[in-house]
């Protein structure tokens, strides 16, 4: 009998999601010692988020009308997966420090799977956008960021329980404005691109109320909204939304960049695309002949931002044998946190080189330590087909 249930018990669990047993539970809320945890957050642990490949950008780059330079070393970029979970799956993963388990919520937020997938590539498209203007700007071209739409993400919240998990107090905006909201009209003016906006907000108080057209479905729309103080800064006006980056490359004539990139999704391998044009369109190495591993996103001011699953991201690394890997250095340090550097460092030892950075110049630079050659003074003017 015994043998019996041994021989089905791993197959009822190859089966059996692992939410229906196991709960994913992280501290929502810690002391003022910063290590004694107050609330705890748990949820049933529906997914997991595990590493997935490393790969390098160069084949899947295709840059048209200038010279391009062949190198001897790659810059990769960095991906992880989330995908559904069973208990045997669970038994496999519980103590491996690369992975972590994921809720539905931690994975999909309030939306559906359909509203991730959207956002997570119009995330990488406008990812590449600013991967291919900081790139090609610093190496010399006159490449822009036209601006576009003022089209809504979403409402900002004003207040949140501690958790950060909930919304609390939402501004007047909430009531009228939706996600993807095209605003066509404010106060009676044309609203054509984002820039529109302050100018048209910036006379009046917090607190006015203003007429409000959207274009919604196809369908024009029209309301009214009370103005707010911005939380950041009391002595603007704004309207109380965060607006898509709806801004759009553009690129001298004749000059084309494109990276493929699939199904992939998300900002994180915007430094990853950037270093990798750089390199394409700039005479010299800029890995001196390695193999680079990068991760982070790229900003308009050149920083580089913090991502997700940095622990699992690390292991990918490890796994394709890259022994260099530039993270963010806003990931911090704080142990506790799985995309911290510390995290990071725990799960690939002396086998992979954790080097942060917070700037493009900072990356340029850790290359250059690392045996690269430095960007010419001077790049190569785009040549105009014919």
């Amino acid at each position: 009998m015994l043998g019996g249930l041994a021989v089905f018990a791993p197959v009822v669990a190859s089966v059996v999601p692992a939410d229906s047993l196991v709960d994913r539970s992280r501290c929502a809320e810690y002391a003022d010692d910063g290590i004694t945890c107050l609330t705890q957050n748990v949820a049933p642990a529906q997914f997991a988020l595990v590493p997935a490949d490393a790969e390098p950008v160069e084949p899947r780059l295709d840059v048209a009308g200038t010279p391009t330079f062949a190198e001897d070393g790659q810059i990769y970029f960095v991906t992880v997966r989330e995908p559904e979970i069973t208990l045997l799956d669970w038994f496999g993963i519980a103590l491996e420090p690369s992975v972590r388990l994921r809720s539905y919520e931690d994975k999909y937020g309030t939306g559906t799977s359909e509203d991730r997938l959207r956002e997570g590539q119009r995330q990488m498209t406008g990812a590449k956008d600013w991967a291919i203007y900081t790139a090609l700007t610093r190496a010399g071209y006159d490449a822009r960021m036209v601006s576009g739409p003022a089209q809504v993400d979403y409402v900002i919240c004003l207040r949140a329980n501690d958790a950060n998990t909930e919304c609390l107090e939402s501004p007047p905006a909430a009531d009228f404005l939706e996600e993807y909201d095209v605003i066509t009209s404010v106060d009676g003016q044309d609203v054509t691109v984002l820039d529109d906006l302050d100018p048209i907000i910036s006379v009046h108080q917090p607190g006015d109320v203003v007429d409000i057209t959207v274009l919604r479905d196809g369908q024009e729309v029209s309301g009214r909204i009370e103005l707010i103080a911005s939380p950041a800064d009391s002595s603007r006006t704004i309207l109380g939304f965060i607006p898509i980056d709806t801004r759009t490359l553009q690129l001298p004539a004749g000059l084309s960049v494109d990276i493929e990139t699939d199904s992939i999704g998300g900002p994180s391998a915007g430094l990853a695309f950037t270093l990798a044009i750089i390199d394409e369109v700039t005479e010299g190495s800029l890995t001196g002949g390695l193999n680079v591993a990068v991760t982070g996103t790229i900003n308009e001011d050149g920083s580089v931002g913090a991502i997700g699953g940095l622990n699992s991201k690390a292991s990918a690394v490890q796994q394709v044998g890259v022994r260099y890997f530039l993270v963010p250095e806003s990931q911090g340090y704080d142990e506790r946190s799985p995309d911290s550097i510390p995290a990071a460092e725990k799960v690939v030892g002396d086998n992979v080189q954790i080097i942060p950075v917070a700037t493009l110049d900072d990356a340029l630079e850790a290359l250059a330590a690392l045996g690269g050659d430095p960007i010419p003074a001077v790049a190569a003017p785009p040549t105009t087909a014919a």
